[in-house]
């Protein structure tokens, strides 16, 4: 209270910008996300336009712009289903334009033991939507007694996606896992689009992880051929992609769960497959 009133608020104003879940008074605003009620909603400081502001800062708001802000982003992840499972790779470079932030994030979300999520995009943005998600899948087993399917866990998150689209989220997400159904594997973007499919990458490395994994994907892989291929697409793409790097994490989901298989150098890896590459 004592900083409103430095503020200068007075509880009968209302934001500068586009409202928020509703035109309730901003003191009686949730916190946090609040999924299934009649207004979801995610507080946002008093009167920012984030779209407007991303806009005005980035390069496309005119030569008024200060300093031209780029929300630059590289990753590379790969996933695919066959058939002892899905198959999640992901390397660990996190970059901020030029900038190499860390060498060492894992870009998997553990959401509960028969759910993954990987990142790819802002990695605040994945890493809270995507703990959220955690969060309603729990609420979800606690009310019905029975897990969360793989279809409503990705729906749930488009759901998310649609509330605060064009308001500056970035997220590129998959959404993995195993139900009554077998395994399951769904790409969601912050858009709000949904797709299911049987191999999905993204980030900028991407084009090099798909061409990988055209030429060695089958159905039938074994658990062996699976995992390696996996490591071949995320290591072939970090030694094009200047944003891509680090180390590959490796999962396989199984009907009784994720296990994570490796955490291996793809420097050590591009050495190995060298005679291959040249």
């Amino acid at each position: 209270m004592a900083l409103l009133s430095f503020s200068g608020y007075r509880p009968d104003s209302r934001p500068y910008g586009p409202s928020v879940g509703g035109a309730r008074s901003l003191t009686d605003r949730a916190s946090h996300y609040t999924f299934g009620t009649r207004s979801p909603e995610l507080a946002l400081p008093l009167g920012l336009d984030t779209a407007g502001f991303l806009a005005r800062c980035g390069r496309a708001g005119g030569p008024e712009a200060p300093g031209g802000i780029e929300l630059n982003h590289g990753t590379t992840t790969l996933a695919f289903k066959f058939r002892h499972g899905v198959i999640v790779a992901v390397d660990s470079r996190a970059s901020a334009g030029s900038y190499i932030a860390s060498k060492e994030a894992n870009k998997v979300i553990e959401i509960n033991p028969f759910l993954l999520g990987t990142m790819s995009g802002s990695a605040a943005d994945c890493q809270y939507w995507e703990r959220l998600l955690a969060k309603e899948c729990r609420l979800y087993e606690l009310r019905t007694s029975r897990r969360i399917s793989v279809s409503a866990a990705s729906k749930l998150l488009t759901n998310m996606m649609l509330g605060y689209k064009n308001m500056g989220l970035s997220m590129g997400s998959m959404i993995c896992g195993w139900d009554q159904k077998g395994p399951g594997l769904y790409y969601v973007d912050d858009n709000g689009c949904r797709l299911s499919g049987a191999m999905f990458s993204t980030g900028c490395g991407s084009n090099y992880a798909y061409g990988v994994m055209d030429s060695g994907y089958r159905e039938d892989l074994t658990v062996e051929e699976a995992c390696e291929l996996g490591r071949r697409g995320i290591a072939h793409a970090t030694h094009r992609d200047a944003y891509s790097g680090g180390v590959v994490n490796l999962y396989h989901m199984k009907a009784d769960g994720w296990v994570k298989v490796c955490k291996e150098d793809v420097s050590e890896l591009i050495h190995r497959y060298r005679k291959d590459m040249f």
